[in-house]
């Protein structure tokens, strides 16, 4: 009979995902996943198996709370528009300690993607969710109202993702606010309100 575990799996797993969010895979040693997920080696490997495929662990738990989060921000406000301006300036000038780290899956996306179609395929996988779920927000913005019914609502998803990831990077340099700001302005004016139609009074009498 195999024996229950004598840790939380999800704790510690969370451990590591802050882990290596803030070092990145290589600069990770084993030491600093067992110290911060208070486990020792056999256990890890016996739980999650070895480094990298804990690493990808931590990664697909990253993404689902990231995902979480960014469809939790956007639906949280009325205005579309308002809910991409928050959104964009949170992911510029986040509050969490472990935020100022940058996007965990865009360090993924830099670090090993490049070198690993693995990663390659969940960095890419992300996105794409994400631009769904812009997609989703864009689509609630026409319904309303808010956002011209000619727009392409899936194009323009796709390139909120990139001004989204673009200044997600832009978080490791302390940016300037102004220079954030003119980003999430430009990105927003992808978004155009629909053009209001008025009657003469010449129309009316015809």
């Amino acid at each position: 009979m195999a024996r229950n575990r004598e840790f939380d799996e999800q704790k510690a797993l969370t451990e590591a995902m802050h882990v290596f969010w803030e070092k990145g895979y290589e600069a990770t040693s084993l030491s600093d996943l067992t110290s911060r997920m208070g486990i020792q080696k056999p256990s890890l490997y016996a739980a999650f198996g070895d480094k990298l495929s804990l690493f990808e662990s931590a990664l697909r738990n990253y993404n689902q709370l990231h995902a979480k989060f960014v469809r939790l921000k956007l639906n949280k406000m009325t205005s579309v528009k308002t809910a991409f301006r928050l959104l964009f300036l949170e992911g510029a000038f986040p509050e969490g300690p472990h935020e100022r780290n940058g996007c965990f899956c865009i360090n993924t996306m830099v670090e090993l993607a490049p070198h690993d179609a693995k990663f390659e395929i969940l960095t890419r996988e992300h996105q794409q969710y994400l631009a769904a779920i812009f997609e989703e927000t864009l689509e609630r913005g026409v319904t309303s109202g808010e956002i011209d019914g000619s727009v392409h609502c899936r194009a323009i998803a796709h390139s909120l993702v990139a001004a989204f990831i673009g200044i997600t990077v832009l978080r490791k340099s302390n940016p300037n606010r102004e220079w954030i700001e003119n980003c999430i302005h430009s990105a927003l004016s992808l978004l155009p309100t629909p053009p209001r139609t008025s009657f003469s009074p010449l129309e009316e009498r015809s």
